[in-house]
């Protein structure tokens, strides 16, 4: 039997009409390297040659009796790959307007829970016909960042003739039970959530306490609920609009190692200072640093079995309060240093470890009644925004043949955090995209823009021949200070 962890099932639980829990992707593809050319009937042929023997894509969700328990994967008997591969062509002119705009309609449509939480929807007409683009959804409850890398995978091959990267899967559709099996089950998981839930305790009790001690000496991350407030942290609607944007991850990577920070750093960079370029346009800039939520995989130290989601999260500053781009990223540097630190000394699978509490019917009801209370715009801010950074592959790859242009992953937005930047590599580029209510945040576009003139910025920076860079007064500041505390 095929059970939803509770962080799995919680993706379920927290979604309404507004809040939609679907990840997101826009793949942009030249069809002229497809061997024997491009049609929409051999794509999506394709496509179902490759998934129908995969779970992942070919199960659905069964309820528990009464809700008792966390639902169970079955095999979805009728499977057909077309209430799942669509096709659609973009108006006139067929730029990159009309693309965002049906995106961002895409996006705001919820997927259907009777069948695979997953569909793609394959859009001609792209840039006078030339490319054509693919709009990808899979619901949060069946994939995290790598574990949806590792399912696209199914479908993308380093050569437009060569087999996908993924061929087989081990994996196999868990057995169905009955409706008493089902109830049986359940009770008995209730039953032993108490001693589930004296297990974890001491952990969680240890895990306080080092957060304590690094708050006294300095080096605990940056605390949620400590956010400023600004335009986009209320209450969502179900609109959404979409804005996607290139930028040189050789750059990039040469600031990063002028610098010495990480990649990470510089995209937090990069994203703080278009936050703070667009914020300051409008006269909202608030004198305190913007806080980025940061999803982290815990795959590799997770020592629970199953599960689509295995992640954890940091907060970030994003240095918002900084003008100096330089001196933004080494604070901003110092500042992650502290929070890996803090994270790695949290277990690994605290999150996963408490999502199983979430109880179907009661999680659902309080979601629900807080964004009719719009209770996000009463309490102070836990964060202000998502942002994720997620690997991509160093080489070109092809989907069905199609050599990928552009990848762009859009995750959720949420109440009270009505923005999603979500990065990419792939091939030498870093690929952002950039997900928001659409009334919290009306013109993407004007967010999207600033973040190659950010990078620009930084470029410029670290090649100034200036004596004293803005990065070494930055130290100096800190370690003067420093030696006057002590």
């Amino acid at each position: 039997m095929d059970r939803l962890s509770g962080l799995d099932a919680s993706f379920l639980y927290l979604e309404t009409p507004a809040q939609l829990m679907h990840v997101c992707g826009l793949i942009v593809l030249d069809p002229a390297t497809i061997p024997g050319g491009y049609s929409f009937a051999a794509m999506q042929a394709g496509i179902d040659r490759q998934v129908r023997d995969v779970p992942a894509f070919t199960r659905k969700l069964r309820r528990v009796p009464m809700n008792l328990d966390h639902p169970i994967w079955v095999r979805d008997r009728q499977y057909d790959v077309e209430r799942h591969v669509h096709r659609l062509a973009l108006p006139a002119p067929g730029g990159y307007e009309e693309l965002v705009s049906l995106a961002s309609h895409l996006a705001a449509l919820p997927l259907d829970r009777s069948r695979p939480l997953w569909e793609m929807w394959v859009i001609e007409g792209y840039e006078d016909g030339d490319k054509v683009v693919v709009f990808s959804k899979m619901h949060h409850a069946t994939v995290d960042g790598v574990s949806g890398s590792n399912l696209i995978s199914h479908l993308c091959a380093l050569e437009p003739d060569a087999a996908p990267i993924a061929q087989s899967t081990e994996e196999r559709h868990g057995r169905e039970p009955g409706a008493r099996e089902l109830l049986g089950r359940a009770v008995l998981t209730n039953l032993a959530l108490p001693v589930h839930a004296a297990r974890i305790v001491a952990p969680t009790v240890t895990g306080v306490a080092r957060t304590l001690s690094r708050v006294r000496a300095g080096t605990a991350m940056a605390a949620p609920l400590t956010a400023p407030r600004t335009s986009f942290n209320g209450t969502i609607t179900g609109h959404r609009t979409i804005g996607v944007v290139d930028v040189g991850l050789e750059e990039v990577r040469a600031v990063k190692t002028a610098t010495g920070t990480t990649v990470n750093d510089v995209v937090l960079a990069l994203a703080g200072g278009a936050l703070r370029s667009y914020l300051e346009e409008r006269g909202e800039l608030p004198d305190s640093s913007l806080l980025a939520s940061v999803p982290v995989s815990v795959r590799e130290e997770s020592r629970r079995e199953g599960g689509a989601n295995k992640v954890s999260t940091l907060f970030a500053k994003l240095g918002t309060d900084v003008e100096d781009p330089l001196e933004r990223l080494e604070e901003l540097a110092e500042t992650n240093r502290h929070a890996k630190d803090h994270h790695q000394a949290i277990s690994a699978d605290a999150l996963q470890d408490w999502a199983e509490f979430a109880a179907p019917r009661t999680f659902g009801l309080a979601v629900r009644a807080y964004a009719g209370l719009r209770l996000a715009e009463r309490h102070p801010v836990v964060h202000n925004l998502v942002i994720s950074n997620v690997p991509g592959p160093p080489v070109p790859l092809y989907f069905m043949g199609a050599e990928i242009l552009g990848l762009y992953p859009l995750g959720p937005v949420f109440h009270g955090a009505g923005v999603n930047i979500t990065v990419m590599s792939n091939n030498g580029r870093l690929h952002v995209g950039v997900i928001a209510c659409r009334e919290s945040m009306p013109d993407v576009e004007a967010l999207v823009r600033h973040f190659p003139t950010e990078l620009a910025k930084l470029t410029e920076a670290v090649r100034a021949p200036e004596e004293v860079t803005p990065i070494k007064r930055a130290r100096a500041r800190r370690t003067k200070a420093r030696a006057a505390a002590d």
